[in-house]
Order: C-alpha cells, then structure tokens, then sequence
C-alpha cells in the first residue's frame, strides 16, 4: 500500500526530546516500511526515517525561537498533504482535527489517530467542527479516554505498546477497522 504518515510539527519523528505522537509515528512508520509499504512521512526537516520524508519545515517547531506561528506551518503541510492526497492508499493523520473540514471536502481514504488527552478536553470548545465530521475514521491510542465524550466513529483502539517493537510486538495491518 502507499500510505502517507502525517506528523506534528512540534518534535522531529522520532523525538529528540518529549513527543509521544512523534514517537509513536515513527514506530508505526518504521513498521511499514519493514513490512513492505510505500510509506511517506510528512512531518519536520530533522526527522530520520526510513520512508520517504516530505519536510513542511526544516526543523521541529516546539523550541524554534524563531518560529513564530506554530500553526501555520501545520496548515502548509495540510495544503502539501491534499496536493499530494491522489499519490495514497491511505492517509493517517497525527495532527488532532485539523485536517476534518478537509478531508471531508476531499473525500480521500484516511484515519485519525488521537494520542494526546487534552484534545478531548478541548473538543468541547470547538464540538460544532468536530460534528459537521462524525463519520471521520479514528483510532485512540488508549481504550476509555475518549468514550462518549465526541460523536466521532472511533473504530479501533489501539494500546501504546503495540507500538513497541523493542518488546517484540510487531504492528500488523488493521482488519475491521470501519474505513470508508
């Protein structure tokens, strides 16, 4: 499959420093590659990855002083990523819900992992979004932190070690999962 891997823009993948999301696109990328997909990794310039990296800047974001608007740069990648959308399979977006409106415009196969637990905090603060995009596919990286808190499909939970191949779990392809 060719699958395009979406990435914050905060840590290089895999992080130097803090990053969960970052660390768990790499594993997850890294895997896919192994397996045999065509994989293409949007994410920062510093990123080291065995797929085909497409940098939407030239370096992670978190401590660049002088970035000055961290989102933008996300919004640039997005605009790269739909440019691109026909090159993939499927799209796996890492980036929380800024892709929604997007994505539901374009119509592309994609699925969302969420692994950050503020974001269901803050989907309260913008639930009129994330309704307009219920049927979007999603993944969790933890079984009940997101339950009954969104109307979004989620389709499979996945657990943090999965994406641990140190411990000898390998990641294998979802079937099941509710794509479109």
């Amino acid at each position: 499959m060719k699958i395009a891997q979406v990435a914050p823009l905060y840590e290089s993948v895999p992080p130097k420093l803090y990053g969960g999301t970052e660390r768990v696109v790499s594993y997850l990328t890294e895997e896919l590659v192994e397996m045999g997909h065509e994989v293409t990794l949007f994410a920062s310039g510093d990123s080291e990855t065995a797929a085909r990296l497409i940098p939407a800047c030239p370096s992670s974001l978190r401590l660049d002083k002088g970035c000055i608007d961290q989102l933008a740069h996300h919004y640039v990648m997005l605009e790269d990523v739909m440019e691109r959308a026909k090159e993939f399979d499927i799209i796996h977006f890492h980036v929380d819900y800024l892709h929604f409106p997007l994505s539901k415009i374009t119509g592309f196969p994609h699925v969302t992992t969420f692994t950050d637990a503020w974001i269901f905090r803050t989907w309260f603060l913008c639930i009129e979004s994330i309704e307009k995009c219920p049927s979007s596919p999603s993944v969790t990286a933890s079984g009940n932190r997101c339950a009954g808190q969104t109307g979004l499909a989620m389709s499979i939970t996945v657990y943090p070690s999965v994406f641990r191949p140190a411990m000898g779990v390998k990641v294998s392809c979802v079937s099941g999962a509710n794509l479109p």
